[in-house]
């Protein structure tokens, strides 16, 4: 497990595994450590195994990197109950902030969508109630009714939105996912994994900040009812700030939660327990071994600068040289300072260059082991110079490589 999230890297947003690079050996040079001060050779932290859940699957994930700290059962295709209406939320929400629908929009309520059984809004047939308030009575209340009404106006028809749902979750990578309906109403194959969740989850949170404080607020009130978010954790562990309850027969008691304390973020996906409290108890367990042992670090910045070095035949002697990506790991608590960073730099680097060539790379090292292999690219433009400097230049690498 450890050798698996240590294997994981977050470049500008995306996990991205890296390969050993195979070119001609190039001089290296030491980094300072990605945090100021000498570097501090520790031993190995011991961190023990994952609690044991009562629950059929789970996964614990890092937000930002998408790195796996702990998991269970986590691609057994599982009923997921109401967690369904994580990618109708996901879905409703895209149209908003893409500007197709407005939060405003008054939406015609169906038979159908009245009719729902199970959790419920109470909207009414033959009423009008506007996107946010449907929303709202998706994820606070896990409307069944508020989710078929935003999928019927959103598409036409919960089939058609649910063509849609499928579509998104084949996108984001959710390759073990099929939806049948847009509620988690029971079905024969509408199946998930832990897994997948959390997949969705990220996106929730990453691709719409702007929207998620909605999963956070605890009580929503319409049609004269005073209706809790289901979420037992937001009422007792202030950092837990989402997202969704499940439960069905099948499906037993689910929840997918998110907590961020200071620069880390963790997603716990808990499915198949006993009860409403055993969910909450089992995703405080999970959440709580994260933040005991583990730790999101940013090491470099995009544009960072980390090095310049020498040109020839430019208007200019020397390059900026710099990260093209941010670079973010999850690493063991207090293992940062033994990180061993590397520059790779092309021995002879020739004018023109442009804004983001490629003039070696940069190697992170834990233990020993690989977690990032990245380029080291030009910050600024290089132009070619005269011919005679161009001339002058090339005598001189002449007779650097005669005597070298």
């Amino acid at each position: 497990m450890i050798k698996n999230l240590l294997a994981s890297v977050v470049l500008a947003g995306s996990s991205i595994a890296f390969a050993q690079q195979s070119a001609a050996p190039i001089p290296s040079t030491t980094l300072p450590t990605p945090t100021p001060g000498q570097v501090v050779e520790q031993k190995p932290q011991v961190i023990p195994a994952a609690p044991q859940l009562a629950a059929t699957g789970f996964i614990l994930v890092d937000a930002t990197t998408g790195s796996i700290v702990a998991e269970s059962n986590s691609e057994q295709r599982l009923p997921p109950a109401s967690l369904t209406k994580m990618m109708t939320s996901y879905l409703v929400v895209d149209e908003i902030e893409k500007g197709r629908i407005t939060e405003d929009a008054m939406v015609n309520i169906s038979v159908k969508a009245w009719k729902m059984g199970g959790s419920r809004m109470y909207i009414k047939e033959g009423t009008q109630v506007s996107v946010i308030d449907l929303l709202r009575g998706v994820i606070i209340q896990s409307g069944n009714d508020a989710s078929v009404a935003l999928a019927e106006y959103v598409s036409g028809n919960e089939d058609a939105f649910v063509d849609a749902m499928n579509q998104k979750a084949a996108q984001l990578g959710m390759t073990n996912t099929h939806f049948e309906n847009s509620t988690g109403w029971p079905a024969e194959g509408h199946l998930t994994t832990a897994k997948d969740l959390a997949v969705l989850a990220r996106a929730i949170i990453n691709d719409h900040p702007t929207h998620y404080p909605i999963y956070a607020e605890k009580h929503f009130f319409y049609n004269n009812i005073r209706q809790p978010n289901r979420n037992l954790l937001l009422f007792r562990d202030e950092t837990v700030d989402g997202l969704k309850t499940g439960h069905t027969e099948e499906a037993g008691y689910c929840l997918v939660a998110s907590s961020k304390r200071e620069n880390t973020r963790f997603i716990a996906v808990v499915m198949g327990t006993e009860s409403e409290s055993a969910r909450a108890a089992e995703t405080q367990k999970l959440l709580a071994y994260g933040f005991r042992y583990f730790q999101t670090t940013q090491l470099y910045q995009a544009g960072q600068q980390v090095s310049t070095s020498r040109v020839w035949s430019g208007t200019t002697q020397e390059v900026t040289l710099g990260i093209p990506n941010n670079i973010v790991l999850t690493l063991p608590k207090g293992r940062e300072q033994s990180l061993q960073a590397k520059m790779h730099i092309n021995e002879i680097i020739k004018a023109p260059i442009v804004v983001g060539q490629e003039l070696g790379n940069l190697t992170v090292e834990l233990d020993g082991q690989l977690l990032v292999n990245t380029p080291i690219v030009a910050l600024q433009p290089v132009e070619e110079a005269g011919f005679f400097a161009r001339l002058l230049d090339s005598l001189k690498l002449f007779f650097r490589n005669l005597f070298s």
